[in-house]
C-alpha cells in the first residue's frame, strides 16, 4: 500500500508539471500573438495555427487610415507609412490621396522590399473641388497646397468605411494603430481630435506662433460672422493632422458640405486670423467641430518636433510616444529637425533618387 501511495503521489506532481508547462506555454503564445513587435512582423496569416478569433479580428477588418502624398514630400508620406505598416498586425489599407502627376513616382517608391506586401489604393486628388473656397495669391501660387484639404472629403475617399483615420505625412508611428482607431468618440461626434491643451502640447510653447492654444490664434474675432457664433475666444483649439473620424456621423451630418461653406464665407470675408500665418486648413474645422468633437489620448499625437531646431522633450519621453509628429517648420528630412534619426530608421530610400535628404547632405557638407 505504501508504493501504491508513492506511485500515486507521483502521477499528480507529473501531472501538475504537465499542466504548468501547458499554461507558461499558452501564456507564451498569447504573448507571441499579441504584443505589437516593431520590426520584421509578417501578417498574422503567415503564423501557422492562429487562434480564429484572433486571425478573424485581424485579417478581416479592414483599418482605413488615409494620407496624402505630394511630390515635394513623398519621402515623409512613404515613412509615415512603413512605420504603421511594421507596427501592426492588424488588415491596415491605406488610401493614399495624391495629384496625378505623382502617381509613378509613388508606384515605383511602393514596390520597394519592405513595403511590397503593404496593402494601399492610390487616390487622385482634383484641386478644382478648391475653385472659390481657397484664396490664392498669384504671387505666391507655388506656395499653395490643395492636398492639405484633403482630409475635408474623407467620405469621397473611402465611401464603405464607417471609421477611418486620417494622418500627415510628418508623422512616425511607434505603436500599434489599431489602438488609434479603437478612440472611442461620443454619440453625435464625427471627429476626435488632439486637444491643443492636454498635458504634452501644453510642455512647450511655440515662439512666434501667438495664442496657438485657442480659438483667437486661428480666427479674427474682429468680424461679425465669427463673433456671431458665440464661441469663446479662449476655447481650446485642437491640431488636425493626426484624427479618427466617425464617417457615418461625418455624412449625416453633411461635414464636407459645412467645411466647404466656411471657406468659400473666408474667401470673400477674411475670417482667419493672421497670427498663425499659412494655417488655412485648420479654421474651418475649429468652427464646424466647436464643442462637438471627441479625444485622443496625448500620446497620440505629441507635436511640435517641428517648430524649432531644437529638442523640446526628453528622449525618453519620445521613446514612449505612441506617434511622434514634427509639425512646425523643421522637417525630419530637412536640415536641423530635432530627433531625426527616430524617423531616418523608417525612411525607405528613393528608388528614383529624387527625393534629397537635405540634412544629409548639410552634415555631409559641414564635415568636410
Amino acid at each position: 500500500s505504501v508504493n501504491i501511495s508513492i506511485l500515486i503521489v507521483a502521477v499528480v506532481i507529473f501531472l501538475l508539471v504537465i499542466h504548468h508547462n501547458f499554461l507558461s506555454l499558452s501564456d507564451f503564445l498569447r504573448r507571441e500573438l499579441s504584443d505589437p513587435s516593431p520590426l520584421g512582423l509578417q501578417p498574422i496569416d503567415f503564423i501557422p495555427a492562429a487562434p480564429q478569433r484572433l486571425a478573424d479580428e485581424w485579417n478581416d477588418k479592414e483599418i482605413p487610415v488615409v494620407i496624402a502624398a505630394s511630390d515635394e514630400r513623398l519621402g515623409g508620406a512613404i515613412a509615415a507609412m512603413n512605420s504603421i505598416y511594421q507596427n501592426t498586425r492588424a488588415n491596415v489599407v491605406f488610401y493614399i490621396v495624391t495629384l496625378n502627376d505623382t502617381v509613378d513616382h509613388l508606384r515605383m517608391w511602393l514596390r520597394s522590399p519592405p513595403l511590397k506586401n503593404m496593402r494601399y489604393r492610390i487616390l487622385d486628388f482634383d484641386p478644382r473641388v478648391l475653385e472659390g473656397k481657397v484664396q490664392v495669391d498669384p504671387q505666391k501660387a507655388d506656395t499653395f497646397k490643395p492636398l492639405t484639404f484633403a482630409r475635408f472629403y474623407l467620405p469621397s475617399f473611402v465611401p464603405h468605411a464607417e471609421k477611418v483615420i486620417y494622418v500627415d505625412d510628418d508623422v512616425i508611428v511607434q505603436d500599434d494603430i489599431v489602438e488609434l482607431y479603437n478612440t472611442p468618440l461620443k454619440p453625435g461626434h464625427a471627429a476626435a481630435f488632439s486637444d491643443d491643451c492636454d498635458s504634452t502640447s501644453s510642455k512647450v510653447a511655440v515662439r512666434g506662433a501667438g495664442n496657438q492654444y485657442n480659438y483667437i490664434g486661428f480666427l479674427d474675432y474682429k468680424k461679425e460672422t465669427i463673433r456671431k457664433l458665440a464661441m469663446k475666444a479662449n476655447t481650446c483649439s485642437f491640431n488636425p493632422g493626426v484624427f479618427v473620424a466617425n464617417l457615418t456621423e461625418w455624412k449625416l451630418q453633411n461635414i464636407t458640405k459645412q467645411l466647404e461653406k466656411w471657406m468659400a464665407l473666408n474667401v470673400v470675408e477674411e475670417l482667419y486670423s493672421k497670427t498663425l500665418a499659412g494655417s488655412i486648413t485648420t479654421p474651418p474645422l475649429l468652427i464646424v467641430f466647436y464643442k462637438q468633437h471627441s479625444s485622443i489620448d496625448p500620446m497620440w499625437n505629441v507635436r511640435h518636433l517641428g517648430s524649432s531646431a531644437g529638442k523640446r522633450y526628453s528622449p525618453q519621453f519620445v521613446e514612449a510616444a505612441k506617434l511622434l509628429h514634427w509639425n512646425g517648420h523643421f522637417k525630419p528630412w530637412g536640415r536641423t529637425a530635432s530627433y531625426a534619426e527616430v524617423w531616418e530608421k523608417w525612411y525607405v530610400p528613393d528608388p528614383a533618387g529624387k527625393f534629397n535628404l537635405i540634412r544629409r547632405h548639410s552634415e555631409a557638407y559641414e564635415a568636410k
